[in-house]
């Protein structure tokens, strides 16, 4: 990559390959130099939440090596503090690699083991190797796998797991005022027996419960870290004790618990776990795009649409047309559910790639991840405030809809048939007239059954219709 005006002071670093020109300014050394120049693929960069949580490992490995007797106090003492301060809040300038490279992660691993030993030369002026001593009884093989998991866990934690909760939560809320208000259901798009909106909301509600739990299972297993694995799962160069002293240490650092998985094999060789999340954040897009749809179905109009609610109007919807306003959330809530779609494609096509003891499309997993981590949190949250939780009911458009639907006739099914009842529902539809009137032509039935067999708001409530009264 071509120095910037700003980099033409350089310095000089060795590794075991050689001599390498670097920016005067920065804070990496030559590994991660080589990797700079070598991949030029795209803007893409590790994502901020496993810099940190590789920074958090980084200060849990010196923590644990000390206690072990590997590491000098003093020497790890400066490892935990600078790591950690990368932790709390990672500088992207530091961290410049693209997502593209050496599958492993190595160089990701080597600009953090990097930074860390050059902070603390140039802060504390303590010689620590990035090798030998941020790098301790650890490989590129164990550490980039953990830290997708520790981040995962760290995100979920910290934002998704809130986000669900809140939309559910101001759904439930919505669904308490709409109890009494009573709709067309609709099936295949077309009109179906009635159900009350709060029932339509509750099973949005009882959807995303349910992509919370597939979230919470999964996200237990990532807290089993093959850290302590090292190069293929051995072990070899960490000492006994050190996976059980890491994830002690790491918890402490974190505030999340995490334990050492039963198979370090498993865990630098596969990606099935990063598969499972991405599979279940995946079900949750579909889910938002469910509760997107069903939200522009019912603001569809206002006049040559359903027209059954109103979102609140946000912004233009026309450059062209004056007074176009446009279901705009959920068309954005729409787009991250395909965008998590295609996210979770990556990932799986990722997740294949563990050839024998080791996974090399590690950065790309992690990438995918993370963002679909984020950007279904936020989606949910916009979902839940600026499209769920003040949007108006058009009753007289739910009214009109209700006393025209022919559907209504399924509930005299039990008393006059199944033939009959689909004649009347025949008949209403080509006169367009109601379908109690025309069933008191039709039927036996007095007017005051035919309005109790077919009182919508009863219908919603399940049952044999008129079974109380008979």
């Amino acid at each position: 990559m071509p120095l910037s005006q700003s980099e033409k002071n350089t310095r000089i670093e060795k590794d075991s390959m050689g001599e390498v020109n670097l920016p005067e300014t920065a804070m990496w050394r030559a590994q991660t130099e080589r990797a700079r120049q070598n991949f030029q693929i795209s803007q893409l960069r590790m994502p901020i939440p496993t810099l940190a949580a590789l920074a958090y490992s980084k200060a849990a490995a010196a923590r644990a090596n000390q206690q072990l007797g590997y590491l000098e106090p003093n020497v790890a003492s400066a490892i935990i503090e600078t790591a950690i301060s990368i932790a709390q809040a990672p500088d992207p300038t530091h961290f410049p690699l693209d997502i593209f490279q050496t599958g492993s992660g190595t160089s990701s691993n080597m600009n953090m083991n990097e930074v860390i030993a050059e902070m603390i030369v140039r802060q504390r002026e303590l010689e620590v190797h990035p090798n030998d001593h941020v790098n301790c009884s650890q490989s590129s093989n164990d550490v980039i796998p953990s830290s997708i998991q520790i981040s995962a866990v760290l995100e979920l934690e910290r934002h998704w797991l809130p986000a669900v909760r809140h939309l559910i939560e101001v759904i439930d809320e919505k669904a308490k005022t709409l109890e009494q208000v009573t709709k067309t259901g609709r099936t295949h798009l077309m009109d179906a027996m009635p159900i009350t909106m709060a029932q339509e909301l509750q099973a949005w509600s009882a959807q995303l419960t349910h992509c919370e739990h597939a979230v919470c299972d999964v996200m237990q297993r990532l807290r089993a870290l093959p850290q302590g694995g090292t190069a293929v799962g051995t072990g070899v160069n960490a000492p006994t004790g050190f996976r059980e002293a890491f994830c002690e240490a790491l918890s402490q650092h974190t505030g999340s618990h995490f334990f050492p998985a039963e198979n370090a094999f498993a865990g630098i060789a596969g990606q099935e776990l990063s598969l499972q999340l991405a599979g279940a954040l995946n079900s949750c897009g579909a889910v938002l795009l469910k509760i997107s749809n069903d939200l522009r179905w019912m603001n569809s109009g206002p006049l040559a649409g359903l027209g059954e609610i109103t979102l609140k109007a946000l912004q233009p919807g026309s450059s062209i047309m004056p007074g176009k306003v446009n279901p705009v959330i959920p068309e954005a809530v729409a787009m991250v559910a395909a965008h998590l779609a295609g996210s979770y494609q990556s990932i799986a096509t990722a997740a294949q790639q563990g050839n024998f003891q080791l996974n090399v499309m590690l950065p790309l997993v992690a990438y995918h991840l993370n963002e679909s981590i984020a950007i279904s949190a936020q989606a949910m949250y916009a979902l839940a405030d600026q499209a769920i939780a003040d949007f108006t009911v058009n009753h007289t458009n739910l009214e009109q809809a209700l006393a025209r639907n022919p559907i209504l006739v399924t509930a005299l099914n039990s008393v006059i048939g199944y033939n009959k009842a689909a004649e009347i529902a025949k008949r209403a539809y080509q006169e367009q007239r109601p379908v109690l009137e025309v069933a008191l032509e039709m039927t036996d039935l007095s007017r005051a059954q035919l309005e109790i067999l077919l009182d919508p708001k009863q219908l919603t409530h399940g049952g044999i219709p008129g079974a109380e009264q008979a």
